[in-house]
Formats: C-alpha cells, structure tokens, sequence
C-alpha cells in the first residue's frame, strides 16, 4: 500500500525518522556511560519497545500497570513504575510484576510506604524502591532538604527495599524558547546532586540516580550525577519540542494525515481531522507559546485554529480542497493514544502497521 492511498485522518509514522531519533539519543546516552530507560507511556506500543530495547534500552519507565505487565512480557527485566500506589488491588498488582523482574516503585510518602510494606509482608515478598525528589515541578516528591529523613523512615519498613532516587523536570514543558531550557536543567540535576551528596554523607547504599524528559536529556546526559534517563517524547518529537528548539520538523516522526474537506470563505479551511485525531493538548505544564494544535508539513504560515470532535478548522491562504496534509501534532503523546495502530511507512510506502497494545485497560 503507498502513503497516498491511506483513508484520511489516519495517523503515521514516519519510519526512517522514528529510527533516526532512537540512534541519536541512544548513542548520546552510550557515549556518557548512561543508561535510557525509556518513558512507555509515549508510544503504549510493544513493537516500539521492543525496538527501544534493541538500541540499548535494558530497563523501562511505565506511566500505567498495564505497561508495566506488558513491559515485564516482552522480556524487560528492569520495569520501573513512576507514580506510588496505595489501592490493594494495583499493590497485588506490583506484588505479581515483582515476582518475576525487577521491579521498582517510586515512593514519595511514607504512609504509602507502610501500605505497601505490610501487604508485601504479608506475601512474603521484597519491594524495590526508589524516593521520588522534587526538582521544581511540585507535583509528586519529597523536598531535597527531606529526602534522607523520609529514606530513614521508609527503611525502617523491612519489606521495602531502597534501590535511589528518582526526580522529572516536567516543569520544563513551561519554558517557551530553547535559551529557558538550561535552568531546568540545573534544578534537575543540582537538586539530585544535593541528595547524592547527603546519601553519601550518611553512608547510604544507592544504585540509581534517574531523571528524566526529552528536553533536559540532551544537556543532562553529560552530568556525573544521573545515571539513568527516562526520556519518553524522543521518539516521535512534537510541535511542543520544536517550540523548545528540541526539534526541527523534519525530526517528528508521528504526523496525522488529513484532507482538506471545505473553503467556505477566503482563508477558512476545513479538515477531515478533529479532536479525536489530533489531541487538543497546547502543553501540559502551561506553555502558552503553542499557536494552534498542531503544524501543517509545507504550510508554514498556516494556524489550525480550532477542532471539534472529527473537524478542524484552519487559517491559511494556500491551502486546496481536497489536498491531502500531513500534520505535526502538539504532544505526539496525546496523539498516539488516540489509535488502535499507526501505519508506520518509508517514502511512499506503507511497511507495517503497528499495534498501539497497551493503551486500553488491562483485562486481567
């Protein structure tokens, strides 16, 4: 099948591009001694994992349990999940996963330190973990002035099993130009450095140190501080990353084909792609310099201003009816998430279709 015979909206993925941003990261991450264990949540894709695992990656980063459990088939030993969890039944969950990986919770309070400890006491099974650090975000994470008083304290739980710490500069995604990125870069690795430092006075055993974003990696990954990187986005790149000079557009390697359906009035254009295809993601941590939802490939000029559920509406001045598009979305991640499968192509061919597998809930 050619690329130009696909039903429009489809969402593709350009394949020689898709391989080009793996080689670039994963080798960056090599030549610095570092590992990558890749954010899943980007992609939800086993064949996108597997890939990732054959450019180097031995350990995973999960946004869900059900990527976690995908994750732990496909032959991933080191499955870390991001978030704590506190409800029984992901607890069995993880408690399941770790019997036969090596898993890693992030914890970030020790209430739910002692949950997790006494049902894994009570299934005679050992938890790793790591403490999630705060580094500007404020979302989940201790203080690092707090971080070896709530190690000590968590520790004190015999079933819990301190592996090192963990942090995510997503406050990044609020920078608006590629000169804002560097500071974020310096909470991120000045607040981890911190706490190495104290774990190192107080004689505490650690293997990880791990970070992680798309835009942070890029200077980050020369720290002596991190060892490990989750980057998620890198595989496909967006307009979100283009805005933070992380990315040209011919680095993003998820698009969404559209058709232009109507011109009702001079410089009013209609696609056959809305909100379901597209996403209406502008940034998740308040980037207000996204203009529109998404970018036109070839049509600089050109503002998609607003979608409805299965149409977009766009300003232009050389747009046709009937002429077929390609659009850049916002935040791939979003975008991905909203197919069954991605029909990944070279050139003008279409070469596999590729299972988007793990976004829908688990039905085990």
């Amino acid at each position: 099948m050619k690329l130009n015979e696909l039903k429009t909206p489809s969402i593709i993925l350009d394949l020689d591009i898709l391989e080009k941003n793996l080689q670039k990261f994963h080798s960056l991450a090599s030549e610095n001694n570092k590992e990558i264990w890749p954010m899943i949540k980007t992609h939800k894709s086993s064949e996108i994992l597997q890939m990732q695992k054959k450019f180097g990656s031995n350990g995973v980063l999960c946004g869900t349990l059900d990527e976690c459990e995908l994750a732990a088939d496909v032959g991933f030993n080191n499955v870390m999940y991001a978030y704590p969890v506190s409800d029984i039944i992901s607890i069995k969950r993880i408690i399941e996963i770790s019997k036969k990986t090596n898993f890693i919770l992030r914890i970030d309070d020790v209430k739910v330190a002692k949950i997790v400890n006494n049902i894994a006491k009570e299934k005679d099974i050992k938890i790793n973990y790591t403490l999630i650090i705060d580094c500007g975000l404020h979302r989940f994470g201790v203080r690092k002035e707090d971080a070896i008083d709530t190690i000590k304290k968590i520790n004190q739980y015999e079933n819990l099993i301190f592996k090192g710490i963990s942090t995510h500069p997503g406050h990044v995604y609020s920078a608006t130009k590629n000169s804002e990125v560097q500071k974020y870069v310096e909470d991120e690795i000045n607040t981890l450095k911190y706490v190495k430092n104290e774990l190192d006075k107080e004689n505490i055993i650690y293997e990880i140190i791990s970070s992680g974003s798309t835009p942070t990696f890029l200077y980050a990954v020369e720290s002596d501080v991190i060892n490990i990187f989750h980057p998620g986005n890198y595989v496909y790149l967006d307009a979100i990353q283009m805005s933070l000079g992380i990315a040209k557009e011919e680095d993003c390697a998820l698009r969404v084909l559209a058709s232009i359906i109507s011109n009702p009035r001079d410089g009013d254009y209609l696609l056959d792609a809305g909100a379901k295809s597209i996403g209406l993601d502008k940034g998740a941590h308040g980037n207000d310099s996204i203009i529109g939802h998404g970018k036109i490939i070839g049509h600089s000029e050109a503002v998609i201003e607003s979608l409805s559920e299965e149409v977009g509406k766009v300003k232009a001045k050389d747009l046709k009816v009937s002429e077929r598009i390609q659009i850049i979305p916002n935040h791939s991640c979003s975008t991905a998430n909203l197919t069954s499968f991605i029909y990944g192509y070279r050139g003008e061919n279409i070469e596999q279709i590729i299972n988007v597998d793990i976004r829908g809930n688990s039905k085990k």
